[in-house]
């Protein structure tokens, strides 16, 4: 049974400029849902834009994986008074309905998780030709004539005596070739519920749900962290390895600094069966050229979505997120940040970083940063 999964993206915003591509919590806001939909039980998972950028975009990032494909939209089906279903529609004619479950996903419902996909793709059944995720919300609701919808005012019950109301959040929507052939629908006619946090009610359509919906994920990525030994450490490159900066020659070429120091803590750190990792967005000849003098194997250059590709590393190394320490610098290191077992950051990182790794190191980059990261993690395996 084939099942492929369907993200519409549209280039123009007029709520958040850009909203798509900005960066959530230091990646795109569509990678978020992209990431989960890559490592859950869908078979093909389909970007469907308007935005030739965002099509580069998925052809260098994820290389790694056949799973995910980008197809350009029509100009018709990308106008603001164009409905999701017509571009559905538009996209399965395209691709003659090679499939036999069909996932809409939302790049605008960063909360997403695998789990709530495949639990989506799990209620298909005998029961079930659709399913889409819901909110359990327990706010009392009223009509604009002064009646109440869901309570009685008189008898105002106990939150935890109230069973409330299903509120779609638009996340997730699952159905079958035959239910969505027949009603031309994102759903169909046996439809299931699945339940997601409360949080995933929220949208994003101001710079105010922006920052909160940001927080939140922040947190959620926070309070998954558990203590571990650390297995793998993964670095980031300028700002930590270098100072930052970049000197340019009379011709034209451009150095690098690198502390020796570094070198040799992270030479001491693969004695101890640490594995070392570099995980950079700059694809530069030089810093490979350094990586290789340092006798690191695995060199990662290029990559803007750090954490998707952490997500794969995992998943390969057959390791738990838990047994990764990650050292970074700057916004797009953020999400790994928040989310790897222990996250440390020099001294002269940027404020965000700061306040969201759980260790800031006494250097700075380019001056033994990394080796004091290193002794603070070969202190803290000494407990397993």
């Amino acid at each position: 049974m084939k099942k492929i999964g369907f993200i519409p993206l549209r280039k123009n915003s007029k709520g958040i400029p850009n909203k798509n591509k900005r960066k959530m919590v230091g990646r795109p806001l569509f990678t978020w849902v992209l990431c989960e939909a890559i490592f859950s039980h869908l078979d093909e998972v389909f970007v469907y834009t308007d935005d030739e950028n965002i099509i580069d975009f998925i052809a260098k990032e994820y290389h790694w994986t056949h799973k995910v494909k980008a197809v350009l939209r029509s100009d018709e089906s990308a106008t603001d008074t164009a409905s999701t279903e017509s571009a559905i529609l538009e996209f399965c004619k395209k691709i003659d309905y090679n499939f036999d479950v069909f996932c809409l996903l939302q790049a605008t419902s960063p909360f997403t998780q695998r789990s709530d996909i495949n639990t989506c793709l799990e209620k298909l059944s005998a029961n079930y030709d659709s399913a889409l995720t819901v909110v359990n919300t327990h706010r009392f609701l009223w009509n604009s004539d002064g009646t109440p919808i869901n309570y009685n005012p008189l008898k105002r019950p106990r939150r935890q005596d109230f069973d409330g109301l299903l509120v779609e959040n638009g996340a997730v929507y699952t159905i079958t070739k035959t239910a969505l052939l027949q009603n031309q629908n994102r759903l169909g006619n046996k439809v299931a519920v699945v339940k997601m946090s409360e949080d995933s009610l929220m949208e994003i359509d101001s710079e105010s749900d922006w920052i909160a919906i940001q927080q939140l994920l922040i947190n959620r990525q926070q309070r998954a962290k558990e203590s571990k030994k650390i297995t793998h450490v993964v670095l980031d490159v300028d700002g930590v390895f270098t100072d930052g900066t970049i000197t340019y020659t009379k011709d034209g070429e451009h150095t690098k600094g690198f502390d020796m120091r570094d070198g040799m803590g992270l030479e001491i750190l693969r004695q101890f069966n640490v594995k070392v990792m570099i995980m950079t967005s700059e694809n530069s000849a030089l810093v490979a050229r350094r990586m290789e003098k340092l006798k690191i194997e695995n060199v990662f250059l290029g990559v803007k979505d750090k954490y998707t590709l952490l997500q794969n590393i995992i998943l390969k190394e057959n390791i738990s997120i838990n047994n990764v320490a990650y050292l970074g610098d700057d916004v797009n290191d953020l999400t790994n940040i928040c989310s790897v077992g222990w996250s440390l950051a020099p001294n002269n990182a940027t404020d965000v970083v700061k306040q969201n790794a759980d260790v800031v190191l006494s250097k700075n980059s380019g001056a033994g940063a990394i080796r004091e990261a290193c002794q603070f993690i070969m202190n803290y395996n000494k407990r397993f």
